[in-house]
């Protein structure tokens, strides 16, 4: 099937069409850098990364960008109250965010725009919306005229009536209107400032994405992405003064992900159906955001020192982009739990054909997906069948929750076959077996890094780090292995009942026994 994309400005799927013909533009709203960052942060950046992946994997050539905001109100803030410059807490908090970025495997980056290096840009268009009477000086701010703009509202679906109900407004508010917003601000004493035609100050927040994205990748995008909750108003404000300096489309395709929530928000009707087609609004998704330690503490001490960052990584993507995605200290321990199968093949296969999983060459583009015409038929004709439907899946709005469902099927399928060619059991050496094996493992390695997991061997967690626990269970396994050999089988089954207990589990194989922590 063609590649649909689901578009938050016509509501619908659209068949995916790009401004320049085999290239993509995209331009994700990235963090204000005034505190360290946390597992929010990461959500977009992992589900672009991926569209970012799944897009080259079908020939496009994409330029991804994520700005930094590093002139903000928040910002001069923190500053302040940690008594540093805002220079330094911005290129602080910045090598922050990028080393989670990398920590998590967000990688296909292709330029991280700082919005203080862009001033210049950003007085040009506003420069231009003055002179097209869509905004005006006010006491040496420049606000945007809503009411200049037939079609505002049309991405967040308001007008201009609706937005201001139940709003005051202030007696000594001189704006035209009060939904006008701000696309330069006075700077006020202590405050950082540019000079400008309209006096010493800074840009607002919405004016810098408008100015960066369109002088990195031009005045129309392919596509603009970002979480829910900035639709509106940053959004609506972004597409509305780029439209009217322009007078083109800004952006062919809105992508918006759900917003990180409270484990009990998973309730919210609707939110988890397997195509994302039933997704609350942004209002109810806002209602529900995520508070608490894993939520608003460093990603670093909150996360990634509890779980592994591909664990993470693999709960960010195992529910549409558009869901919210219910987070718990529970949910990431079953999401790891659920990932041992798959690094437990791994091992098998390392251990019988001597090569590892991880230094695979596996196809990069859909072209050259690996070949499954030949035999065992009846086994490659079910890995062609997965392989279809996981694609099928991806051309459908980039669905990687089921996508990775088709992965853990894809493992059963390959376990399967193991299992009956007695492969890891040093019952069988047939070398077209094998050679099956490793065709369906460059397959499962394909796939796999079109969500960027299974890239390289993880740092396992709990007993296996410790020297001690290590040879203690290896102690235990070779008593156990003594009571078997003089048959006191009474002794070697407590001795597993008691592991299982435990949960760790023993494997028992011809060449010896090995252990996990479930």
């Amino acid at each position: 099937m063609a590649l649909r994309v689901y578009n938050t400005l016509s509501k619908q799927k659209e068949d995916f069409q790009t401004v320049q013909p085999g290239k993509v533009s995209m331009y994700l709203c990235g963090p204000t850098v005034y505190k360290p960052s946390h597992i929010g942060h990461m959500v977009g950046p992992v589900i672009f990364d991926t569209v970012k992946r799944y897009l080259s994997y079908n020939g496009f050539d994409v330029t991804y960008v994520i700005n930094i905001t590093d002139v903000d109100d928040k910002l001069i803030n923190r500053a302040r109250e940690n008594n540093t410059s805002i220079e330094a807490l911005a290129a602080e908090m910045s090598e922050d965010y990028f080393d989670c970025l990398k920590t998590i495997g967000v990688d296909t980056v292709d330029e991280f725009p700082r919005a203080t290096k862009y001033i210049g840009e950003m007085q040009k268009i506003i420069g231009r919306l003055v002179e097209s009477n869509k905004a005006y000086p006010l006491n040496g701010d420049v606000y945007f005229e809503v009411t200049s703009d037939d079609d505002y509202g049309k991405l967040s679906r308001r007008n201009v009536d609706d937005m201001l109900a139940g709003t005051r407004v202030q007696a000594n508010d001189q704006k035209h209107n009060p939904a006008d917003f701000a696309l330069w601000k006075g700077a006020k004493e202590g405050e950082p400032g540019w000079d400008s035609p309209w006096g010493r100050g800074r840009p607002g927040w919405h004016i810098e994405c408008s100015a960066m994205s369109m002088k990195i990748l031009g005045e129309s995008i392919d596509i603009h992405g970002g979480g829910l909750d900035l639709l509106f108003p940053h959004h609506e404000n972004e597409l509305a003064q780029s439209e009217s300096c322009t007078g083109k489309p800004f952006a062919r395709y809105w992508m918006h992900n759900g917003l990180m929530q409270s484990a009990d928000a998973s309730k919210i009707g609707g939110a988890h159906d397997a195509s994302g087609d039933a997704v609350p609004d942004q209002q109810s998704q806002e209602a529900n955001k995520l508070a608490g330690s894993l939520g608003a503490e460093s990603v670093k001490t909150a996360v990634f020192a509890k779980f592994a960052p591909e664990t993470v990584r693999f709960f960010l993507l195992s529910t549409h982009y558009r869901s919210p995605i219910p987070l718990s200290e529970d949910s990431l321990v079953d999401t790891g739990k659920s990932l041992e199968g798959f690094y437990r093949l791994f091992d098998a296969y390392e251990r019988v054909t001597g090569h590892s999983f991880y230094d695979i060459g596996a196809a990069t583009s859909r072209d050259q997906t690996v070949s499954l015409d030949e035999d065992p038929a009846d086994f490659f004709g079910e890995l062609s069948h997965l392989r279809d439907r996981f694609l099928q899946a991806m051309d459908d709005d980039f669905n990687t929750g089921g996508g990775i469902g088709v992965l853990f099927e894809m493992r059963k399928c390959i376990n399967g076959f193991v299992v009956q060619q007695k492969l890891d059991a040093g019952g069988s050496t047939d070398e077209a077996a094998i050679a099956a094996w490793a065709t369906a493992m460059t397959l499962l390695k394909e796939l796999a890094s079109l969500l960027g997991v299974f890239r390289q061997p993880q740092e396992t967690s709990g007993p296996t780090d410790d020297a001690f626990a290590g040879q203690l269970m290896d102690l235990i396994i070779e008593v156990r292995a003594i009571a078997r050999k003089d048959k006191q089988f009474d002794i070697a089954d407590k001795i597993r009942d008691g592991l299982t207990a435990l949960n760790v589990t023993l494997e028992d194989r011809p060449d010896g026994t090995d252990w996990r922590r479930e």
